[in-house]
């Protein structure tokens, strides 16, 4: 047999289940998501900060090991270059956006 509890019994009892689930359904997972972006913001810093010395070392590397070729009006050519590079690799990165595997 069903008991009989009061009306404001009843919306205490609702307020307190909708309230707890909802802690479990939200707060629980996002804190469970914190250290998921933490690495991965990590990670991107590192790996930006990693493809900007190898992009300079790319530069650096044209205006020097090369000789003569890149001096006098040709000068611009490295940067040029290493821009480019630069552009295939952001497009690479964002061609795998939203991709599996």
């Amino acid at each position: 047999m069903p008991e009989n509890k009061s009306v404001p019994q009843v919306i205490s009892e609702l307020w307190l289940l909708t309230k707890d689930y909802a802690r479990q359904e939200t707060v629980e997972p996002l804190k469970g998501v914190g250290k998921y972006l933490a690495y991965g913001f990590a990670g991107v810093v590192l790996g930006s900060f990693g493809v900007i010395l190898l992009l300079l070392s790319m530069l650096r590397a044209l205006q020097t090991e090369t000789g003569s070729t890149f001096t006098g009006n040709w000068s611009w050519a490295p940067y040029v270059l290493v821009l480019l590079a630069a552009g295939i690799l952001t497009a690479a990165a964002a061609s795998r956006i939203g991709k599996r595997n």
